[in-house]
């Protein structure tokens, strides 16, 4: 599993940090980072709701 982003979209909210910080990090000036942009698959359900966590849906997983 791969994390994917659509920086056009991005808006840096930081819900996906809220709900998996190990995996998502948006910095002072709100731009969102990926930590580990390929997790491993035990990490699934938890990065599975940050991505669908995303308001602007700017987040995907590509297996």
């Amino acid at each position: 599993m791969r994390i994917a982003v659509d920086r056009d979209l991005c808006e840096g909210v930081g819900m996906c940090e809220s709900m998996a910080h190990n995996f998502f990090e948006v910095d002072d000036d709100e731009v969102m980072h990926v930590l580990d942009e390929q997790p491993a698959e035990e990490h699934r359900g938890q990065v599975a709701a940050a991505v669908a966590s995303c308001p602007v849906q700017a987040l995907s997983l590509v297996d």
